[in-house]
């Protein structure tokens, strides 16, 4: 018998990380390989981790709600000898020299840091630089920060004892100021929500956030939806919204300006050929981050059925992986919410996100005369390492002026 690992797969495009959040197994079972061992809950989608091999159980590694980096042990499984054990036993010895030797002179992930790492970090006061990781690539792992901790450099032991002390000063300070009072409800911070607050974490703390508004007149729009929704709905079973054209919008608006269909890399941009709307989709408490593939191939038709569809998924929680992956550009529907001016966090990797407002009727003044027209106020939020107000702005007004003359003539919907 052979004693053969699995570790924590990558399960989406710019994922680093994901939590257990259930342990479909026990010590002693057996499985067979791609049967579902273990529920695994990223930033941006909850999925079932499969086993790589068939064999039984031997160790469960990680604990629930336990954050594990790509790549780091979950469990061990034990599976049936093909041939000689010690020939098998060999090549596995082999096979794990050879991960050592290679994540020894491989530093390509060395800056790469997870959440979880730069918040250990942060309140331990260590320079990443100076820590050696031992995850792929030469990644540090939150447990390369954990033996840091304990084991400090002799050289520098009295600076991160004083440090420590800092450290743990400003600790009781704060649980003293969040203390818990009479009446008060805790609420254990786990599952979706901590993967959230990891992706703003990184995505605050890695990327230059710029912002800019605009405002858009689209009376002409909202006269048109209302003339064709009633009919649509009936032909068609689902709403024709309003986001619908936004999206339109956008999609046309990224064919021109390719540059805010990119991502960040490290030392280079990638610029994105497909068009791939991530759309923000809420059921009850938790909020999703599905993608619509394609959006510049779609119909205004089309695009209305993937938002129903993909809300549907969301609201019956039959969301996939492969529903989440691939996007190259956010746009939130925050005016479903009331607001009128807001500005998101991007979504990393990718260079920007589009907050779509509220759409309010006001008094705008046109020939010198008031006039009653229905605004709407577009935010954006940019990387500013990939874009500046230059290229940002003209998207802007491009996607402004495809808004502001949507007709029948000029804007089918099938």
């Amino acid at each position: 018998m052979i004693l053969e690992k699995i570790t924590m797969p990558q399960l989406g495009e710019s994922v680093t990380e994901g939590t257990v959040s259930n342990w479909l197994v026990q010590v002693g079972d057996h499985v067979e390989k791609y049967d579902p061992i273990a529920e695994v809950m990223t930033d941006k989608v909850n999925a079932e981790v499969p086993s790589s091999f068939t064999g039984t159980i031997k160790e469960l590694v990680a604990d629930e709600e336990q954050v594990l980096a790509i790549g780091e042990l979950m469990c061990y499984i034990e599976v049936e000898d093909s041939g000689s054990e010690v020939k098998d036993e060999r090549v596995q010895q082999d096979k794990e020299e050879d991960q050592i030797r290679a994540t020894q002179t491989d530093t390509s992930m060395k800056t790469r840091y997870s959440p979880a790492v730069m918040r250990l970090a942060q309140e331990n006061n260590i320079d990443l630089n100076t820590v050696k990781g031992s995850g792929r690539g030469g990644r540090i792992t939150r447990k390369d920060l954990e033996r840091t901790i304990a084991n400090p450099s002799p050289t520098d032991e009295s600076t991160v004892e004083k440090e420590v002390e800092e450290v743990s000063s400003v600790k009781n300070d704060e649980k003293l100021a969040v203390e818990t009072a009479i009446g008060d409800k805790e609420i254990p911070v786990t599952g979706i929500r901590k993967a959230i607050a990891n992706n703003m974490v990184r995505s605050t703390t890695e990327i230059p956030h710029a912002w800019m508004m605009i405002e858009v007149d689209v009376t002409n729009l909202v006269k048109y939806r209302d003339a064709e929704k009633t009919k649509f709905k009936e032909n068609e079973g689902y709403n024709l919204s309003y986001f619908a054209f936004f999206l339109n919008a956008v999609a046309k608006a990224l064919k021109k300006y390719p540059e805010l269909n990119s991502s960040w890399a490290g030392n280079k941009i990638i610029q994105h050929k497909a068009i791939n709307l991530s759309i923000a989709v809420a059921h009850e408490k938790e909020l999703f981050v599905p993608v619509i593939k394609n959006v510049d191939e779609k119909s205004i038709k089309g695009i209305a059925k993937e938002i129903h569809a993909l809300a549907m998924k969301a609201r019956n929680g039959n969301l996939t992986q492969r529903d989440m992956e691939g996007g190259t550009f956010t746009v939130n529907n925050t005016g479903s919410f009331g607001s009128v001016q807001s500005m998101g966090v991007i979504n990393y990797p990718q260079a920007a996100i589009l907050q779509v407002e509220s759409i309010v009727k006001r008094p705008i003044i046109i020939d010198d005369m008031f006039a009653a027209r229905d605004m709407v106020n577009l935010c954006l939020s940019l990387d500013h390492r990939i874009l500046d107000g230059v290229i940002s702005g003209k998207f802007m007004s491009h996607v402004k002026e495809i808004l502001e003359n949507i007709s029948v003539d000029t804007t089918p919907i099938y």
